[in-house]
């Protein structure tokens, strides 16, 4: 039997969270992308749409992407069910493949003042070659100008990096790819392949300079680093996979690894809320806490 549009049991891409899911911090949570919910199949385990488990915002709904692609699908994540590893939880597996969301301006507010807080339940295979040390699991760059957007990618060391590119207004064209404009937040230790792990990225509230914050596994940052906010910055569509909406060139920029759990708060936790949050997911995915 062909599952076209088949949804995963328990789907509940149009209503509220699960109770049996219930985070221990829900204030300013407006992304909840969980493999175990509201991932929409075609063609057997192939993605079409993961459904946002948080109701009443633009970013519902993360769907499959051809512009761009030679073969039609061939960017479509794999859905793997019920992973030992990690508490016969669900998780979706990216070999330089993305899902997007197609709102240009659902998270625009989190770089322009509000800050945020992601968090990303996941592990990595080795990275396939593409851009030196660019493979995003996640970003919403803007396609040209500035590339202003917030973004999560792995090295091709292993090693996680974070960053905002909140570039001042008047300065238009390519910027440098790292200043104290837009600095690289980055883990000194390298993820082991094929281990899950709990990884946090944190940008401060307000104007003038904030921080962000880097956390593996714990609620001790690994590292940090100050960045001027531009309230008049303009990001772009969020992709789950990539650093953005990449149709000139899909997959050149992307990681290769499963992604579990995906969070996004439209504010910095607070480091008791970040405890609180690291702890729930770390036990419900059987993460080990160190590094």
């Amino acid at each position: 039997m062909k599952l076209y549009h088949l949804l995963i049991p328990l789907l509940t891409a149009t209503g509220a969270i699960n109770a049996e899911n219930n985070l221990p911090v829900s204030k300013g949570l407006m992304l909840d992308l969980d493999a175990d919910h509201g991932v929409e199949l075609e063609e057997g385990n192939r993605v079409k749409a993961w459904h946002n488990q948080v109701k009443g915002n633009a970013a519902d709904v993360f769907v499959k992407r051809d512009e761009g692609r030679k073969v039609p699908g061939s960017g479509r994540p794999t859905l793997v069910q019920k992973v030992k590893k990690i508490g016969d939880h669900n998780t979706l597996a990216f070999d330089r493949q993305e899902l997007i969301n197609m709102d240009e301006d659902a998270f625009d507010n989190l770089l322009t003042g509000s800050g945020y807080t992601w968090v990303s339940v996941m592990s990595i295979v080795q990275q396939k070659k593409g851009k030196k040390d660019v493979n995003s699991f996640f970003g919403n760059l803007k396609n040209g100008s500035n590339y202003e957007g917030f973004w999560g990618c792995i090295d091709d060391a292993n090693h996680v990096w974070m960053g905002s590119r909140c570039w001042p207004v008047g300065k238009k064209g390519r910027q440098p790819f790292w200043n104290e404009k837009n600095p690289k937040v980055f883990a000194p230790k390298p993820l082991v392949l094929d281990r899950y792990y709990l990884v946090i990225g944190r940008m401060g509230a307000g104007q003038g300079k904030v921080n962000l914050d880097l956390f593996i596994n714990s609620a001790t940052a690994i590292d940090t680093k100050k960045v001027p906010v531009n309230p008049k910055a303009n990001s772009s569509k969020m992709a789950i996979g990539q650093e953005r909406d990449a149709t000139n060139h899909p997959g050149h920029e992307s990681f290769v690894g499963e992604i579990t759990r995906f969070l996004i708060f439209d504010r910095p936790l607070s480091n008791q809320e970040l405890s609180e949050l690291s702890k729930f997911l770390i036990k419900r995915y059987k993460i080990a806490s160190n590094e």
